[in-house]
């Protein structure tokens, strides 16, 4: 457990960033989200796993404003933002990324970055939307592809210039969608220590991921969803050491 889930868990009068509570979502007659109920504070990094088609991505989804819940509610910041469409959730402070990054292919990197300045973080002075571009993409380690189109990077390239999109519209929660699947182990501790910068700018960061390194490194708390419910929460040793979770998901070679 780490020093970021003592602080958040423990600070008097400490209240969520973001709340979830008895979120639901139905698709015809499958149950995707059921009633589930889980929470970021402020400096934390919260993994979300499960198998495939546990839902999380559609959490994620009802999260960012791109689903509408049937049931239940979501609060970020201690404001009620249950139903918003997207473009307001983005602008006021939670941003997303995508398993498959989804930049505009023809355009540069610089200006991928442009229209999150623009957009989500209202930088519409150029000065200051160039102040902050540069300075994200020297994070991200993009700096030197910054006139390339995206469609020339290669796949942590195009890895980072999402999560660099997602930083340009000044967010105080990003959600992380498998940045780190399909890449090699350089890669790997690559985008491990991109995340670590991130939460040390004060970010609090929900990340799905299936490389069980990545969560046990990264996470100060752990939600397991299975079809559709939350099996567990805790910290990442908690969880990788749950009957249930190794039975669900991890498999009983999990501990080998």
């Amino acid at each position: 457990m780490t020093d970021h889930y003592v602080t958040a868990k423990t600070a008097a009068n400490s209240e969520p960033l973001l709340d979830v509570s008895g979120l639901s979502k139905s698709f015809g007659g499958l149950r995707a989200i059921n009633a589930v109920d889980m929470s970021v504070f402020e400096g934390e990094i919260v993994g979300l796993i499960g198998p495939n088609g546990a839902g999380k991505t559609t959490m994620f989804n009802l999260i960012a404003g791109f689903l509408t819940p049937e049931n239940g509610q979501v609060t970020f910041q201690g404001k009620n933002i249950t139903g918003f469409k997207s473009h307001k959730i983005c602008r006021g402070g939670i941003a997303r990324t995508f398993q498959i990054p989804r930049p505009f292919q023809n355009l540069s990197v610089l200006e991928n970055m442009m229209v999150g300045t623009g957009f989500g973080a209202g930088f519409f002075n150029k000065h200051k939307a160039f102040e902050k571009i540069n300075e994200i993409l020297d994070l991200a380690g993009l700096s030197d592809k910054i006139f390339q189109t995206a469609e020339s990077l290669n796949l942590v390239e195009r890895k980072k210039l999402e999560i660099a999109r997602a930083l340009s519209t000044d967010p105080k929660l990003i959600l992380l969608d498998e940045v780190i699947g399909g890449l090699n182990p350089t890669e790997v501790l690559e985008m491990i220590e991109l995340i670590k910068k991130l939460r040390n700018m004060g970010l609090s960061i929900l990340l799905i991921e299936h490389v069980m390194k990545v969560i046990m490194t990264l996470s100060d708390r752990v939600v397991v969803l299975h079809y559709g419910k939350k099996l567990c929460e805790g910290n990442p040793g908690e969880v990788v050491n749950d009957p249930n979770v190794i039975e669900a998901y991890l498999g009983s070679g999990a501990n080998a």
